[in-house]
């Protein structure tokens, strides 16, 4: 089951359902229902979530790179339940808008520090 996971999930982009781009799969979670049977629970993504699917010095360098631009420690990913999926092809399509999701603490400061500083920027629309 984990290879049929990875394959089609991991690593695919996320898009929400006017096809705005919201990031990507970078881990699963999953869980087991009353009988115990396992069930895919949860898309993870975010470099929190990439950084321990990747795993060893490289996943940590991740982790911390993306910790220096938040406040709150640890960097929690952004957890999109499986029942939001509307379909899965080259892309991971969701039912809802990108903005009915939380944004990721690292796009908050990026856009607090940098993006809202571009002349302009005001007048973007996402």
């Amino acid at each position: 089951m984990r290879i049929e996971v990875s394959r089609e999930l991991l690593d695919r982009q996320l898009v929400d359902r006017h096809g705005r781009l919201i990031g990507k799969v970078d881990d699963v979670e999953f869980a087991r229902d009353a009988e115990g049977n396992l069930y895919l629970r949860t898309l993870l993504s975010g470099p929190g979530a990439l950084g321990l699917r990747v795993g060893g010095r490289l996943g940590r360098m991740l982790v911390l790179t993306a910790e220096r631009f938040v406040t709150d420690r640890p960097l929690a990913p952004l957890r999109i339940p499986y029942s939001l999926v509307a379909r899965v092809d080259s892309a991971v399509w969701l039912r809802i808008r990108a903005d009915e999701l939380p944004t990721s603490p690292v796009e908050d400061w990026l856009r607090h520090h940098l993006i809202d500083r571009i002349p302009g920027a005001g007048r973007a629309s996402g």
